[in-house]
């Protein structure tokens, strides 16, 4: 059963809007964010509950403001609409409630950043070690990985834009990388 609880509205310790060199680098509205793990079967039932395929390796799947991130081979990270938290955990709940899984609210603990610009796989590759050339890093692909020290999931959302989910915590530390970045681009 899901119980309406009143959540504490977090904001940004971030700016508004940072640029360096034609890279905008912004933080995205806030989200719901849970974090699914289990099997098959769970990702199947899940999918057909929101409305949304669960990708394959390495992917996002979208609909609309309905965002998954391929994880792991056995988690998934959901971005949802803030407006539509009660009903699809209601939703996610009752689909898996016979199917051995995790389900976890990360809402507060992430947020994101998108960052855009002609300049940007070179401004990421100041502090990610991933070639991300739309070769081998093409739209839609989404990958965890190290920027520096700090754990984030990276996203290409098209050709010259990513969106990269970062603990809270570490955004500040993120943000100072990509200024320490820009200056040698």
């Amino acid at each position: 059963m899901v119980e309406r609880v009143a959540m504490a509205e977090r904001q940004s310790n971030l700016p508004e809007l940072l640029e360096w060199r034609g890279v905008r680098c912004v933080p995205v509205e806030p989200m719901v964010r849970f974090v699914l793990r289990g099997g098959a079967d769970v990702f199947r039932k899940a999918g057909e509950a929101i409305g949304v395929d669960f990708p394959t390796a390495l992917r996002a799947s979208v609909l609309g403001k309905r965002n998954i991130l391929w994880q792991g081979p056995d988690e998934f990270l959901l971005l949802l609409p803030c407006d539509e938290r009660v009903p699809l955990h209601a939703a996610l709940e009752k689909a898996l409630a016979h199917e051995p899984h995790s389900l976890v609210d990360i809402s507060h603990r992430n947020i994101a950043l998108s960052i855009e610009g002609e300049l940007v796989e070179s401004l990421l590759a100041t502090g990610i070690m991933l070639d991300l050339s739309t070769a081998a890093f093409p739209i839609g692909m989404t990958t965890r990985t190290l920027f520096g020290k700090a754990d984030v999931t990276l996203w290409r959302q098209k050709s010259a834009r990513f969106h990269l989910e970062v603990g809270r915590s570490f955004a500040p530390y993120v943000v100072g990388l990509l200024k320490a970045g820009a200056s040698d681009l």
